[in-house]
């Protein structure tokens, strides 16, 4: 059941009733659990993503539970895509509320064997789906004269992740654009803040889960021992898009079960990685 701040700041049902939310990446994961709590909490929630047969079966098993979203097909690298998104999510007037930005990647690879586009093309991956939606439903929150938008950032933000550099310095940039937006917007009633998941069972991460090895190594690096389910990261979007943190903006809220206050494990020691000089000075040769 949904909540709503009450007079003595209380927390009372439907606390999202008449809020207008967009959710990119909403067919799957983290996106999905999200798009389900503000759902559930009152939103009239739009899902979107590149694939319109995911975001159709994700309405279908949402509405198994009695939950109603809309869907619209969206690229969130094409700025006239995510435009036609945002209209079609908000309301008669032009008004959104609540906007979500889950997806983002990267290879794992050394740093001096990335091709040179390649390496842009990763950071890009995860910084204009954010960039393009924070631009459009910012005008959309605009017209509300008010607004949340959260991303979906990374521990990788902050932690120096050994062959992660495209991925860390992707999410790095969508952190500090969150901040940068927080401190420019807050005057107009939108806030922004980003939500750090560490190793979440996900779709996209199914085969990491399925490592042993690997999974042992990152619960070892944890305070709190097993991995992050979609739950755990879609509460604390939740909290960022309600009344909840109405007085809290710019910030990157960490949801790893203590991960970032250890360290980062070690890919070379549970995968192949290419020795970088032995590839590079071998191509002298």
């Amino acid at each position: 059941m949904g909540h709503q701040l009450g007079k003595a700041g209380l927390v009372t049902d439907n606390a999202l009733t008449g809020k207008r939310a967009i959710v990119v990446g909403g067919g799957s994961g983290i996106g999905y659990g999200s798009a389900r709590l503000l759902a559930r909490d009152g939103a009239t929630v739009t899902i979107v993503g590149r694939t319109e047969q995911k975001l159709r079966d994700a309405q279908a098993q949402l509405a198994g539970e009695g939950i109603t979203v809309q869907y619209t097909a969206c690229d969130g690298l094409d700025g006239a895509s995510v435009k036609a998104a945002v209209d079609f999510a908000s309301d008669d007037d032009g008004k959104l509320h609540i906007a979500v930005v889950v997806p983002g990647g990267g290879s794992i690879k050394p740093v001096l064997l990335f091709d040179d586009d390649e390496f842009s093309q990763q950071v890009d991956l995860n910084v204009r789906p954010v960039f393009l939606m924070l631009k459009y439903a910012g005008h959309a929150m605009l017209r509300a004269g008010e607004g949340s938008f959260v991303a979906i950032s990374s521990t990788a933000a902050v932690f120096s992740g050994r062959y992660l550099a495209s991925y860390c310095a992707g999410k790095a940039a969508v952190d500090h654009l969150v901040r940068v937006a927080a401190d420019e917007l807050g005057q107009y009633g939108i806030r922004v803040n980003s939500v750090q998941p560490g190793m979440t069972h996900t779709p996209a991460t199914d085969a990491a889960f399925a490592n042993e090895a690997m999974m042992a190594a990152f619960r070892a690096q944890q305070a709190i021992d097993r991995g992050g389910e979609v739950e755990d990261i879609a509460q604390a979007v939740r909290y960022f898009a309600g009344p909840e943190s109405s007085w809290t903006t710019g910030q990157c809220l960490t949801v790893d079960g203590g991960n970032t206050l250890r360290a980062f494990i070690d890919y070379e020691q549970l995968i192949p990685i290419p020795d970088q000089r032995a590839v590079i000075l071998g191509e002298r040769e």
